[in-house]
C-alpha cells in the first residue's frame, strides 16, 4: 500500500532539497555502486549505493554525500538509505520484506521513461522530484523497461 509522504514530515526536507540531492547522486562514479546481494528476485542490473545499512553508517559513503547524509539522518528510525539503481532492462520480481513494520520512502532523482513499482494491486512511476512511502511488508515488484 502506497502512503502519502507528506505524513511523514521529516520527509519534507528531502523532498524541498531534492536536487541537491540529485547533484551528489550524479558525482558519484559508477565503481561505488555494488549488485544488490539478492540476486533470487532480480533480473538484469540493479545495484546500489549504500548510506546506511541496517541501521550501520557506511561512513565512507556518507563522506562524499555530505547534505543527502545530513538530511536522512533526520529520518527517525531509519534502517537503510543509499541510492538504487536499474539498468534498463532490469526487472526486480514480487517480493514481500522480511522484516515486519518497514516502510520504504522513494524519492524520484533520475527517471528514465518506462519505469514504475508496483506495490499490491497499485502502481507507480517516478517523476524527476516525485515522492512516496510504501509498505515493504506488501507484495510489490519494480522494473525498468
Amino acid at each position: 500500500m502506497f502512503l502519502q509522504a507528506t505524513g511523514f514530515p521529516f520527509l519534507s526536507p528531502l523532498k524541498r532539497d531534492w536536487e541537491l540531492i540529485r547533484d551528489e547522486l550524479l558525482a558519484l562514479k559508477k565503481t561505488y555502486f555494488v549488485q544488490w546481494p539478492e540476486f533470487n528476485i532480480y533480473d538484469g542490473n540493479w545495484t546500489v549505493f549504500a548510506l546506511y545499512k541496517f541501521g550501520d553508517k557506511v561512513e565512507r559513503h556518507c563522506a562524499v554525500c555530505p547534505l543527502t547524509t545530513k538530511l536522512i539522518e533526520g529520518i527517525p528510525g531509519l534502517l537503510s538509505a543509499g541510492f538504487p539503481s536499474l539498468a534498463p532492462g532490469t526487472y526486480i520480481g514480487p517480493h514481500v520484506s522480511y522484516k515486519n513494520q518497514v516502510l520504504r520512502y522513494h524519492l524520484g532523482l533520475v527517471t528514465p521513461e518506462n519505469c514504475a513499482i508496483r506495490v499490491d494491486k497499485e502502481t507507480r512511476s517516478w517523476e524527476a522530484g516525485s515522492d512516496f512511502v510504501f509498505d515493504d511488508t506488501c507484495e510489490h515488484e519494480a522494473w525498468n523497461r
